[in-house]
């Protein structure tokens, strides 16, 4: 693995640390040397900048004279804000700062790679699987909290209105649990595959153009590139929200 300068100055800082806990864990390592990864190490830049980005938002905050971080935070807050309310029907603004900082992360994930010397995490499948299994598992969450373990149980074997014949609400539930499982799990196959495969062959085709071109062609790709990252992370976003509104949902 060859590893970057960021990468390499964590490995030196932590890397034994690290390494500890792996073995504690009994998680196999397959570098000893280098037990973080260049995925992890540009997973922790991006929490970094997202910091750094959050701190200096909260430190010029103004409602006299709004600056202009303060402007561009305001804009991204409104339109997922204006995304979960057309999504999500009920409290859709409880959810809205799980999906800003879903969203910021996952386009400075996209974008980094952008930085020579950096690359997108986003562009390895553990990175979008980790996104994928996070918001999963939230929205299952929030599905029981609202509606409680039963109730949100019955999203899961079809409508038992009393007006249905009593033999569909018997084999109603066998037949769609199953299909409403599998789904489910499916999701995290879509969402993690969608994501990876357009982030990593947007990085790949970028880099045979840089080889075979060093100027010119290549920009018209990073173009790409920039495009492609804003589209995934809106469509990621965009699923997450439909997710939540769906487990959220008081079903008839």
């Amino acid at each position: 693995m060859e590893q970057l300068a960021f990468t390499a100055l964590l490995n030196r800082l932590f890397g034994a640390g690290v390494l500890m806990l792996l073995n504690a864990l009994h998680i196999p390592v397959k570098h000893p040397n280098t037990p973080i990864s260049n995925s992890f190490a540009m997973e922790v830049l991006v929490a970094l900048l997202l910091m750094a980005f959050f701190i200096a938002v909260r430190a010029r905050l103004s409602a006299e004279r709004p600056s202009g971080l303060q402007h561009v935070m305001e804009g991204i807050h409104g339109f997922i804000g204006d995304l979960a309310a057309d999504t999500i029907s009920d409290h859709s603004e409880r959810y809205v700062s799980y999906l800003t900082v879903l969203a910021l992360f996952i386009l400075i994930g996209n974008l980094i790679g952008l930085v020579p010397g950096l690359e997108s995490p986003t562009a390895v499948p553990v990175v979008p699987l980790g996104c994928a299994l996070f918001t999963w598992f939230y929205y299952h969450f929030y599905g029981v909290r609202q509606n409680g373990a039963l109730g949100y149980f019955k999203h899961f074997i079809g409508p038992q209105d009393k007006d249905i014949p009593v033999v569909l609400r018997i084999f109603l539930p066998i037949l769609m649990f199953p299909i409403e499982a599998f789904s489910h799990l499916a999701r995290i196959m879509s969402l993690t595959v969608r994501l990876f495969a357009n982030m990593f062959a947007g990085e790949m085709v970028t880099l045979v153009f840089f080889s075979l071109i060093p100027l010119g062609v290549p920009l018209v790709f990073e173009g790409l590139h920039i495009g492609v990252s804003v589209i995934q992370t809106y469509i990621f976003v965009l699923l997450a929200a439909a997710y939540i509104g769906e487990a959220t949902a008081h079903a008839h």
